[in-house]
């Protein structure tokens, strides 16, 4: 199977029950919490530390959720890109579609007390940590009712009561504010961990390493993810990395290498960094993942690799089909539950994007918000500094 196979003894406990059942409650049976052990078809490598267990525990009710929030993601990034083209998103959009197991996965082994700080590439992190579809359609489209207000776009979503610390459009600026909200929770004794991803792209940026030195020297709970979709824009790691293996880049800091595309492995990989953060200091995940899209909407995405290449990927490591598979040969969902899910994703996405529409564009005054403090009387003067423009609220 491609993606993991399910151990003998859990096998053989869930197919009688399944198959005896008549097709009106099965649904109910695929939502099982009953623990289920599955083996993850690629092992991990580590370095200066021991790998995780290959053998996952999950449950029918999970994998059924992975399928749901990745099949939720992947429809709004293809709703994203007609948007795009419609020119109802401007400016910048970087879409998801292909590494959607990263979100889900990472979901899983961690709690909303945990922090998660990411590039541009941010709509599927907002969702997994509990967004909603018709406020990621608004920001896209810079409406008022969107994540940040209509404000910050495609690269900026927001959501701080999942301590999801945002989008940002510098490159690896994200990695050095990461490790300042892991010095944060390590100060006040939250017991929390914060993840800072980061592109293959930005793995060569100084001030990932600056970061890194400070939070091993202060043994801070940061775990740093190289999402390793093996493009920085248009090229490819092995033009740019002298050495791609990115788990290892942290030198005296613990890494490990991960299939990206497998949501379990992904799980099992952030549940592990996790508990090795808290007690040790930070860890490097390289998570080794594809993206279907080009760089953002701008690019075609087939100059500087094959269709040949990206049809391959998503016939052999696609993560949403990795997962149906699972669902469908261990008797946890039919092929038409499946389909039907979709369809009701389908109208989701659609209905979201139709109420997005609907919200109005910031008002103008908003230009001078969210700048400075409030109530600190700044005055904005014109270019020869005599005639008073505006007073600042």
């Amino acid at each position: 199977m491609a993606l993991s196979r399910l151990s003998s003894r859990s096998n053989t406990f869930l197919k009688p029950a399944i198959t005896a059942l008549p097709s009106s409650i099965r649904r109910h049976v695929s939502t099982d919490s009953s623990p289920i052990t599955i083996e993850t078809a690629v092992p991990f490598t580590s370095h200066l530390c021991e790998s995780p267990s290959r053998s996952v525990e999950t449950s029918s009710e999970e994998i059924l959720a992975f399928f749901r929030d990745m099949a939720r993601m992947r429809r709004m990034e293809i709703a994203a890109d007609s948007l795009y083209k419609a020119k109802l998103i401007r400016g910048f959009c970087h879409l998801y579609d292909g590494q959607e197991a990263l979100a889900v996965g990472m979901e899983a082994a961690i709690t909303r007390k945990d922090a998660i700080i990411t590039s541009y590439r941010d709509h599927c992190t907002f969702i997994g940590r509990g967004g909603k579809l018709v406020d990621a359609f608004s920001e896209l489209m810079g409406r008022k009712t969107g994540c940040s207000h209509g404000k910050g776009g495609s690269m900026h979503f927001y959501k701080k009561d999942a301590s999801f610390y945002g989008g940002h459009g510098i490159v690896g600026a994200q990695i050095p504010l990461g490790c300042g909200l892991a010095f944060a929770q390590k100060y006040n004794k939250d017991e929390a961990v914060t993840f800072a991803l980061y592109g293959d792209g930005a793995a060569n940026q100084g001030q990932l390493f600056e970061a890194l030195n400070i939070s091993a020297l202060w043994d801070l709970p940061a775990i740093l993810v190289c999402e390793n979709n093996h493009y920085g824009m248009g090229t490819a790691t092995w033009r740019s990395a002298k050495s791609p293996a990115y788990f290892k880049r942290g030198d005296y800091v613990p890494g490990l290498k991960v299939d990206g595309m497998d949501a379990l492995a992904v799980k099992q990989a952030c549940k592990f960094a996790k508990e090795h953060a808290l007690k040790n200091g930070p860890i490097i995940l390289e998570m080794d993942t594809y993206r279907y899209h080009g760089h953002s909407m701008s690019d075609p995405g087939s100059t500087y690799r094959t269709r040949d290449e990206i049809s391959g990927v998503r016939q052999v490591r696609d993560p949403i089909e990795r997962v149906r598979k699972l669902l469908l040969s261990h008797d946890i969902a039919t092929e038409k539950e499946l389909k039907d899910m979709e369809k009701e994703i389908r109208k989701e996405v659609d209905d979201a994007v139709a109420q997005a529409k609907e919200s109005p564009v910031p008002d103008a005054s908003e230009l001078f918000t969210n700048m400075y403090v409030k109530d600190c009387g700044v005055e904005s003067f014109g270019a020869d500094r005599k005639e008073l423009k505006v007073t600042l609220p």
